[in-house]
């Protein structure tokens, strides 16, 4: 059997397809833009619950990747740590721990510096319902009586006017019943969304069949619905 090659996907081409995702095109139809099967788009939405993660950015404080470079090198010839904090205008401690946690000045490359840092920096922020526990009881609790992530957030913030720590928002109860934060909300509490699915799917979606709107069960004919109400 021929099996195809894995994919990889470009981050211009991930951006696209989430635009797509969030205008509510279908997976094959994205899927088509690739000339790829519609599973193979799923996958990469899959993996935050059909919700586009934030984009990745530096942090004000952090090494840029020139910096490293300076660092590597200064390493090279010789250069005193201090010598080289001096240069970058950086806390010698800071380059120290750099090095040291980059194979040490025989190892230490300005490429593999840059790509083990935001590998570092790609750990998930805490979850807030994992961390306010009786915050995620009052949201266990509205979701098993039917309450859409949008209402609970509404009473929270009505009930609880002046208190942050007892509200939150109706994107982070999706994002953390679809991404599944451990141990915040069980993932059974997903059979009580109006809509049941793996993933959330961008509110134009429905909008966009022939049907939306229609009342399923009304008559076929306009001459009988009419003469009904005369």
């Amino acid at each position: 059997m021929k099996y195809r090659t894995r994919t990889f996907y470009s981050e211009t081409q991930k951006a696209l397809m989430w635009e797509r995702w969030r205008e509510g095109e279908s997976l094959q139809t994205i899927a088509q833009l690739f000339d790829r099967q519609h599973g193979s788009v799923r996958g990469i939405l899959l993996r935050s619950g059909g919700i586009r993660p934030p984009a990745r950015r530096r942090a004000a404080r952090a090494l840029a990747l020139a910096e490293r470079e300076e660092i590597s090198r200064g390493v090279t010839a010789g250069q005193s740590v201090r010598s080289i904090a001096r240069l970058l205008r950086r806390a010698p401690s800071t380059v120290s721990r750099e090095i040291r946690r980059n194979g040490g000045s025989c190892d230490y490359r300005a490429s593999a510096a840059e790509q083990a840092a935001w590998d570092r920096a790609q750990r998930p922020k805490p979850c807030k319902l994992a961390q306010n526990r009786a915050l995620a009881r009052r949201v266990a609790e509205k979701l098993r009586l039917e309450w859409s992530p949008y209402q609970v957030a509404g009473w929270l913030r009505r009930t609880y006017p002046l208190d942050e720590t007892r509200q939150v928002s109706h994107e982070t109860i999706y994002r953390t019943l679809f991404i599944q934060a451990r141990g915040a909300l069980k993932k059974e509490l997903l059979q009580h969304l109006r809509r049941t699915r793996a993933m959330r799917r961008s509110r134009h979606h429905t909008q966009k069949t022939p049907d939306h709107g229609r009342i399923k069960a009304m008559l076929a004919s306009g001459s009988s619905v009419g003469a009904t109400w005369m």
